[in-house]
Order: C-alpha cells, then structure tokens, then sequence
C-alpha cells in the first residue's frame, strides 16, 4: 500500500474493483480505510437504517496536526448499477487507451482516490483534514450523510471548509465548479370517485376530470425567471394515470405525480402548500417529500482558492454555476461554506463509465494545491 499510496490511478482501480451498488456497504470501504489508515487518519465506520432504503455504511476519517482551520472532503462510495451492455466487466477495472473504464471511475471513485493520493503528498500540513464518506448519496439518501453529521454533532467535529467531489468538469477537467444546488422535491396527487359504467354516469363520479383540472391549473404555474446566480424554478409533470385497463368502466381514482426543481427564492414546505392548496380545492389529496432546499455558497474564499488550485494545474477558470441535480452538498451546506468540483461528468451514470488516466493525476495536484492554500494559509 505504501507504494501506491500516492497513485491515484491504483487507488481508483482498487475502490472499482470493490462493487458497491448503493446502498454500499463492506468491502469497498475495508479498502478506503486502509488507505487512509496508512496516512494517519483515524476512521469511524458505522451502519445506519434497516431495509428498504438501508443498512447504509457511512465514514468520518480524521486527522489532525494541530491547531488550525478543518478542511473536509465529502463524498460516496455507492455507485448506481451497472446495468447491462458494458465492454468489459463494470467492476473489474480496464484500462483502454487513455481512459480508466469501471462502474464510479467517474461518480465519484476516481475523486476520492484522488484525494487520497493528495493527502500522502500534504502530510504535514497543520490542522485538520476529515474525510466524510457515505453509502447513500446514490440512492435514498436518507441513512447517509444526513447520518453523518448527526455523528459529527455528537462528536462535536465542526468543518470551517468542505469540499464535495461529485464530477462537475462538464468538456474539460476543471472548467465547472458547482457554488449551489437547486432544491428537489416530490408530490403525489390522487383524486378519489366512484367506479362505474360508461352508460351510466350518474351512477359514478369520475376522478379524472378533476385532475385534469388540477395539472391544467399546475401548468400554468410560472414559479420565478431565476436570478443572478440560478436559472428558473421549473414544475415537470412525471407521470398520470388511472389504472383502467377497461374501455367501458369509469374509474375510482386518477393519479399524478410532479417533480419540482426549485432555485434559492422557494422553499420546499411553501411550494407543497401552494400546490396542495390547489389539489384539495377539487377535492384531490397531495402527498410531498422535500429531498433538499435550495443552496448557494456566495463567491468568496472557498470558490476563490479552489479556482485559483484549477487555473494553476489547467489554465482555466472554472464557471461557478448552481446548475444539475441534488447532491449531498445540499445537507453540508448547513456546517459551513461548500462548493463542488471533481472529475468530467460526460459518462456518470452510462454504460462504460471512464475516466481520463491524466485526469486522475492533474485532480491529485489540484487537490493537493487546495488543500495547502485552505490550511498552510
């Protein structure tokens, strides 16, 4: 290990060669452990929940030189699945040409193996370093790192900056860096009647008018025209039915579902009571989950550091942007100052998910350059 210790390929290959379909948990984090274990860091393990969204393995990996500012990396190991039609084995790891093929080599275990390998070149450095890695980020997100800073609060661990290493390089390593998140949540409408037959409508009371009336009225929602740093709030309609396989019955209840992205002007709870106002006027009932609020970390010394580590390793300077989904840095933010930045994105998620070989290496030095200038000051 102490060969390879400040490798970031080698590390990436040995974290993808441990599957880890979210909710993860076991082996994957044996070897991330034993990473940071030779580095110095003591690590807490722990599994939190019960099926269906759990048993969920989290870490708080620390390491402190002293007195000085605390400095946290967060991330996951989970990795959605594979799914089928890949090239090679998704957690057998192959290199094919310029590029690390593998299930996270992307999302994000290609990050963390990244920062790893900074860590063994930034030993000394005074302060803490913390690592806050989850099982969960994938899936339901509800025994992950939401769990985490629950243990972080009984331990009284407090970050002054945190980074998260979702891959947020979009054409070139370091050309994005994520300063926000939009918020997300979730609402189920259903609108009750009573079956019958078509030749009889007065003996029924068909529940499908009524919806329609309330996603028309939906539809004409215009939320904001977003603001300096956000775009648009936006309402999708995701799914309608009734589950009539019938052609001559009216049905007893219709169904919808909604998705809304929402910038830093909404809240979660104020949205779902506008929306339910709307249902329950037609007699319609609404069930809501918030999955996060809204952020944003204005630009200041977190941004400005980050930034300058990625001009000085590619020449570029990254856009700041609060743009795609939800991201564990939604609960962080709560702690203290966050931004994102990691690896391109272009095959997260897709069949034969790869990573750049030179990436790995040029984030080690960013890394590393962010680190230094968080804590040697």
């Amino acid at each position: 290990m102490s060969n390879l210790i400040d490798d970031p390929l080698a590390l990436t290959q040995r974290l993808i060669a441990c599957p880890s379909v979210t909710p993860a948990t076991g082996a994957v984090f044996v070897a991330l452990e034993e990473m940071l274990v030779a580095l110095g860091f003591d690590v807490d393990r722990f599994i939190v929940g019960e099926a269906p969204d759990g048993p969920v393995e989290n870490m708080i990996a620390l390491r402190s030189n002293g007195p000085g500012r605390h400095f946290a990396f967060a991330g996951h190991l989970d990795v959605v699945p594979p799914g089928a039609g890949w090239a090679s084995d998704p957690f057998e790891p192959e290199i094919r040409g310029d590029l690390l093929h593998g299930r996270g080599a992307v999302d994000m275990k290609g990050s963390i193996a990244s920062f790893v390998a900074a860590l063994a070149q930034c030993r000394d450095l005074p302060g803490t370093v913390s690592l806050l890695i989850t099982g969960d980020e994938e899936g339901a997100a509800v025994y992950g790192t939401r769990a985490i800073i629950d243990r972080m609060a009984q331990r009284n661990i407090a970050p002054d900056l945190c980074l998260v290493g979702e891959p947020t390089s979009v054409n070139r390593l370091g050309d994005m860096v994520k300063i926000g998140r939009r918020g997300s949540v979730n609402m189920w409408i259903t609108v009750n009647g009573t079956q019958g037959h078509v030749a009889y409508p007065h003996l029924a009371d068909n529940p499908i008018p009524a919806l329609v009336r309330i996603l028309s009225a939906i539809e004409e929602i215009a939320l904001d025209n977003g603001n300096d740093w956000f775009q648009p709030s936006n309402i999708e309609i995701t799914d309608i039915g009734a589950g009539n396989d019938a052609t001559n019955v009216i049905p007893a209840q219709a169904r919808a579902r909604i998705s809304i992205r929402f910038n830093d002007m909404h809240t979660g709870a104020a949205l779902t009571e506008r929306i339910r106002a709307i249902v329950e006027a037609e007699g319609g009932v609404l069930d809501a989950k918030i999955s996060g609020e809204a952020f944003l970390t204005p630009p200041g010394e977190l941004s400005a550091l980050v930034s300058e580590a990625i001009n000085s390793v590619t020449g570029l300077t990254p856009d700041l942007s609060t743009t795609g989904g939800t991201s564990d840095a939604r609960f962080l933010s709560a702690l203290c100052p966050v931004v994102e930045f990691g690896l391109c994105n272009a095959t997260m998620h897709k069949l034969d998910e790869a990573v750049a070989v030179e990436d790995l290496d040029r984030l080690r030095v960013i890394y590393a350059a962010i680190l230094k200038a968080a804590l040697a000051g």
